[in-house]
């Protein structure tokens, strides 16, 4: 369909052709070898919109990977593990997990690279660490089984963060030797393996 007609501005057009632009590039070149023409290019639209609509390329990038972020957490991110009892559908969950890392494979290096950069951006950092905090209620409660606002910080900073840091960990063992990464199976032994050690 033309983009054309009345009430239709193609600087918002181009806006939408920027983010497109910008996540394509994320997918095949990754956060910080992207460069501004590089975005131009896979979306058509000249260098001087990005300024325009963004302000920077760094900021056109964030939008575009927590776009792609919160639209994983959606979808393959929640959890939705299968089986009869608590510990298969963890297990299950985890495998769901560790398939999709590889399938998305360049959300999970461009996220990393992000990070990475962040460490110089007082901006991004920010940004970064609020989208961690809401990923640790998220996960507490779909563990409880309950809503987000009703979930209790206590969860939140234990339940949550302990599900986070194992995320993460499995996330890079998956990415660096996928053939020896563990399975959701693996981790449900070793939670319970850490659990009776604990317990001595």
């Amino acid at each position: 369909m033309p983009k054309s007609g009345r009430g239709y501005d193609p600087r918002m057009g181009n806006r939408e052709d920027l983010l497109a632009g910008a996540r394509r590039c994320l997918e095949e070149k990754g956060y910080l070898r992207t460069t501004v023409r590089d975005v131009a290019t896979a979306s058509g639209v000249s260098m001087a919109a990005i300024g325009y609509h963004f302000g920077s390329r760094e900021a056109l990038l964030n939008q575009a990977l927590f776009a792609a972020m919160e639209e994983w957490a959606a979808g393959s991110g929640r959890l939705t593990g299968e089986g009869e009892t608590a510990g298969e559908r963890y297990a299950d969950t985890w495998d769901r997990k560790i398939r999709d890392f590889g399938e998305t494979r360049w959300l999970w290096l461009a996220s990393v690279e992000a990070f990475v950069h962040a460490q110089s951006s007082p901006e991004l950092l920010a940004i970064l660490a609020e989208v961690q905090r809401r990923n640790r209620r998220m996960v507490a409660a779909a563990l409880r089984g309950v809503p987000q606002e009703e979930v209790s910080e206590a969860d939140v900073r234990s339940l949550g963060s302990m599900h986070i840091a194992l995320l993460s960990g499995v996330m890079v063992q998956t990415l660096t030797d996928p053939e020896q990464a563990p399975d959701g199976g693996e981790l449900l032994q070793g939670l319970r393996s850490m659990v009776e050690l604990l317990e001595r």
